[in-house]
């Protein structure tokens, strides 16, 4: 993950925009930056899902893993097979 994805970097970034937004009189510059603001933080939504979700597919594979006895070299078997649940129980 590089710096722009990392979610404290966004929160920085809409922070700062916000406050420029709020000392700055030209409408169209306001009215980008409100959108800028609303594209970062659409970002900030998505970075943070992702991060749930990763966090979740390494919980569920860790408990796959132990429930077959904490075997060697299965561990790409045990992730995708925990992804595969996770990514089923989110699906609307």
């Amino acid at each position: 993950m590089d710096q722009s994805d990392d979610p404290r970097e966004l929160e920085r970034k809409i922070e700062q925009a916000a406050r420029i937004a709020s000392r700055v009189s030209d409408q169209t510059t306001v009215e980008r930056l409100r959108a800028w603001i609303e594209d970062l933080k659409q970002k900030l939504r998505q970075r943070l899902e992702t991060r749930h979700t990763k966090q979740a597919i390494s919980a569920r594979a860790r408990e796959i893993w132990e429930q077959n006895g904490c075997p060697a070299d299965r561990d790409l078997e045990f992730w995708l097979q925990a992804e595969s649940e996770i990514s089923e129980r989110d699906r609307p």
